[in-house]
């Protein structure tokens, strides 16, 4: 590597932004103390963020194609800076989502820009280091996320959790205008921002409709309203694709069963790998009295086995088919999410170590091949396209495993404990029905939606599995299908959760 400054600018906001993806997770039992927050107002922290991030990236990318790439990133990781003072100075529930939205905006100009401009900085053996790299801190980011909040929530407060990204901005903006070379993409591009409306639309309606499904039921009229607008969306987004000339996703490539596999192993993966990880926080927290940290070391076997297999499994698993390295890895993530659904009244932290570590090896085996079969399954010309529809399945499926999963949680408990109730102890307020329930009646109510959710979380990961395996032919050339090949003319939008 001749030079590392191009990297080390990347990296550093790559790191950044994917580490606020999951780094809230140990923190929203006080975050629902200090701003009164309800169960959705905590669902709606994490997915306003990921879901900006999976709506937006696509378009986002495409603009920085025409507008500069180095460009839109400062502009990305200022806007990011502000919205994340904007989350550490939020004074109720509705300013955090908010800002977490704006945090995602930025984030995914951030995000989308990050791969073109390692494949403008760097050529042969040296981009393939770096991408290697990349990828890495890619993959440590969002599995460390837990971890760091946890520290932080315990020392100086949960608020530092978004401070802490204004010197790491401000140091990824200096590096950047610094080290990294300005680039664009093909001239005479086309932004589709119809395309970008409509799916942002179809997300987000989807998304809200799960949320207000598990806090009204399923045929209230407000899930059945947004639930049709998401629909309404979903096929103006495929109108949109079809007519217009540089679509955001050219809507033939699905025809293609391996990329279409692949697709479907992204949001699998993330849903399954980490959607059911709020919820056990608050669990570990509210029903057990573990500190922040205490809690956040819970998750450790899952961060240290999925970055162990990650490290050691690039060397012994080097020329493997990805589509056995994703798709068994997904069947173990499959098999994780079953194990953890063991709960009972009377368990401790203890019963989610072994879930949890067979979902960290296999979320080892499937984060560092995925962008890498995406880009094996399609044309080359083609190649920036695959990695941002990976990307944004990957974020929609984070969004939406949360949105899902607090819906099946809230719906068990109710069976014991009734709406309201259901829904204050599932939002980290146990302590305010104490005195109307008893303790064991509160802990094996909410062992028993956690059960479920793991269950569904699990089947989930198991379908993405056999999916994969079904529909991911073995690439034509292993090696390469390993690695993501960036061309600085191709309009990279790639990988990692």
């Amino acid at each position: 590597m001749r030079t590392w400054g191009p990297l080390t600018a990347v990296c550093l906001g790559t790191f950044m932004l994917l580490l606020d993806v999951t780094i809230v997770i140990v923190a929203l039992p006080d975050m629902a103390r200090a701003l009164n927050a309800s169960l959705s107002d905590l669902q709606w922290v994490i997915d306003g963020y990921a879901l900006a991030l999976a709506a937006l990236l696509l378009g986002v990318g495409a603009a920085a194609d025409v507008l500069g790439r180095r460009r839109l990133n400062v502009l990305g990781t200022g806007l990011f800076a502000l919205a994340s003072l904007g989350c550490g100075l939020a004074s109720n529930a509705e300013v955090l989502v908010a800002a977490r939205a704006l945090q995602g905006l930025g984030a995914a100009a951030m995000f989308a820009t990050t791969l073109p401009l390692l494949g403008a900085a760097y050529q042969g053996r040296d981009r393939s280091a770096a991408l290697g790299i990349w990828g890495a801190v890619s993959g440590a980011a969002a599995a460390l996320g837990p971890i760091v909040g946890g520290l932080l929530t315990e020392g100086p407060g949960w608020r530092w959790i978004f401070f802490v990204n204004l010197p790491v901005s401000m140091a990824s903006i200096w590096l950047t205008l610094r080290m990294v070379p300005e680039s664009k993409g093909q001239s005479g591009r086309r932004i589709d921002w119809a395309g970008t409306a409509t799916f942002a639309l179809f997300a987000g309606a989807l998304t809200y409709g799960v949320v207000r499904a598990g806090a009204e039921g399923w045929a209230s009229a407000a899930s059945t309203v947004t639930f049709a607008v998401a629909v309404l969306a979903l096929v103006g987004f495929v109108a949109v694709e079809r007519r217009v000339a540089q679509p955001l996703l050219d809507l033939k490539l699905l025809r293609m069963p391996a990329f279409t596999g692949v697709l479907l192993g992204a949001i699998g993966f993330n849903a399954a790998a980490f959607g059911l990880m709020p919820y056990l926080s608050i669990w570990l927290q509210t029903l057990l009295g573990m500190s922040p940290v205490h809690g956040s070391l819970v998750m450790l076997p899952l961060a240290a086995t999925s970055f162990i297999v990650a490290a050691v499994g690039g060397r012994l698993l080097h020329g493997v088919p990805a589509r056995l390295t994703i798709g068994v890895g997904l069947l173990l993530i499959g098999a994780g999410g079953v194990a953890l659904a063991v709960l009972d009244a009377g368990s401790s932290w203890g019963s989610l170590v072994f879930g949890l570590s067979l979902a960290g090896i296999g979320t080892g085996l499937v984060s560092p091949g995925l962008a890498g079969a995406a880009l094996a399954a399609v044309p080359p010309a083609n190649a920036g396209m695959a990695g941002g529809a990976v990307n944004t399945f990957r974020q929609l499926g984070y969004a939406l495993g949360v949105a899902v999963f607090g819906t099946v949680l809230t719906s068990r408990m109710q069976d014991t404990l009734g709406h309201d109730a259901a829904h204050t102890v599932a939002g980290g307020g146990a302590a305010a029905v104490r005195g109307t329930l008893s303790e064991h009646t509160v802990r094996a109510a909410f062992a028993s939606g956690l059960n479920a959710a793991a269950v569904v979380a699990g089947v989930l990961g198991l379908v993405a599995g056999v999916a994969v395996l079904a529909l991911v032919r073995p690439a034509r050339k292993a090696p390469e299908a390993m690695i993501p090949a960036v061309s600085p003319r191709v309009p990279e939008r790639q990988s990692q959760p």
